[in-house]
């Protein structure tokens, strides 16, 4: 399978969301009768999304109010707001700063060390409000930062880097050892990211409960430009998923995969639950959300990294609440506004009464699919022309 690029080397095909498109179905569905909801473990939400665990994204407000409406938001707990007693003004210097500037002003602001007494009190207020709290670390972080978090009683504990494998090399540190982390955490685990068949079977062998899909495709990342890796959504989610049900078949347990990044409308969160998603993780269409800290601006997870910024700031401005992102009434014309409204709209036209069935939809290879009679909205500029 694949093309040939050069004498004796192979290149495999592969498709992200502007690339294909969701046939209708031969039945359709009334949306009102589609269910959107997912499980976690024991755990069952509302709507299929989390909100990514980004500084710009997600601080105990914000994640009280997406908790609050069916869905779950990711606390990064290496981030500002267990850096800073008073993050919003951390996260006021990085809004403030001129663009040339932002990436040593945001280093310097993700120099001052994690105080672990403020995850205890983050992970805290969320809890007090009758919401599940979900946090993030990095593999190296994850053992000790994993025991702070269930001790503080968070439901739901993400390790996430940029490629998480489970074999990892290295003489300067010792990697964590999932086998031993899924022992040792007794909260539900979510690992990532990843993007091939091989890597989610080998991960979802540790015991992880699902998994996040997806390297460089977040609207603040340059991952893909630094480094040059990553696979598109579409196909990084459909082999995910091919792996995912190989290994329910083989084990009879069943992980879900959770498409990560590069997600801005709802046409594109339906598409990736087409290719095989059981939810997604968004980031940047909630920063325009009123209760997003970073007020309408966002950066990626990797651009304080002193020696390779993998990211930049970049300016979503604000559209509404988070009420109104998620479900409406929409008053943009741009797909950003009542995300779960269009999963549920587009489901019941593919002929689909819930997730599992919205993953056999049929797909295509659309290159046409943004730009065919499109004219007006192009040269005007509105709607898809944007």
């Amino acid at each position: 399978m694949g093309m040939w690029v050069g004498k004796g080397r192979k290149a495999r095909r592969c498709y992200g969301f502007d690339e294909i498109a969701l046939v209708p179905g031969r039945v359709t569905v009334n949306p009102n009768d589609v269910e959107v909801n997912w499980k976690l473990r024991d755990m069952e939400f509302e709507i299929p999304i989390l909100a990514a665990a980004m500084d710009g994204v997600v601080n105990g407000k914000f994640a009280i109010e997406m908790g609050k409406l069916g869905g779950v938001a990711v606390l990064n707990l290496e981030g500002i707001q267990t850096r800073y007693r008073d993050p919003q003004e951390a996260i006021a210097r990085i809004i403030n700063a001129e663009m040339k500037d932002s990436t040593c002003i945001i280093q310097e602001v993700y120099s001052k060390p994690v105080q672990e007494e403020l995850i205890f009190e983050r992970i805290r207020e969320i809890k007090s409000a009758g919401v599940r709290a979900a946090v993030s670390s990095i593999p190296l972080k994850a053992e000790r930062f994993g025991q702070i978090a269930q001790e503080a009683g968070a439901d739901i504990f993400v390790v996430q880097s940029t490629v998480t494998t489970v074999k990892h090399y290295s003489t300067e540190y010792e990697m964590v050892d999932f086998c031993k982390l899924r022992k040792q955490i007794k909260l539900p685990l979510i690992i990532g990211n990843c993007v091939t068949y091989e890597t989610t079977l080998e991960l979802m062998e540790t015991g992880a409960d699902a998994l996040l899909i997806g390297v460089g495709p977040g609207s603040a990342c340059t991952t893909r430009g630094v480094l040059g890796i990553g696979v598109p959504q579409v196909t990084a989610t459909a082999d995910s998923a091919a792996a995912r049900d190989f290994y329910y078949k083989q084990s009879g347990r069943y992980v879900p995969v959770i498409t990560d990044g590069g997600m801005s409308v709802g046409g594109d969160i339906c598409k990736a639950f087409a290719s095989g998603a059981d939810a997604v993780m968004v980031g940047a269409a909630f920063t325009r959300s009123t209760e997003a800290p970073g007020k309408g601006f966002h950066w990626g997870m990797a651009m304080p990294h002193a020696a390779l910024p993998r990211g930049t700031k970049v300016q979503t401005r604000l559209a509404g609440s988070l009420r109104q992102i998620l479900y409406g009434p929409a008053e943009l014309d741009d797909g950003s506004q009542n995300l779960v409204g269009a999963l549920k709209t587009s489901m019941g036209n593919c002929g689909a009464r819930n997730i599992q069935e919205m993953q056999l939809t049929e797909l295509i290879i659309a290159p046409a699919i943004k730009t065919e009679g499109k004219v007006l909205q192009q040269v005007q500029r509105v709607g898809m022309g944007k």
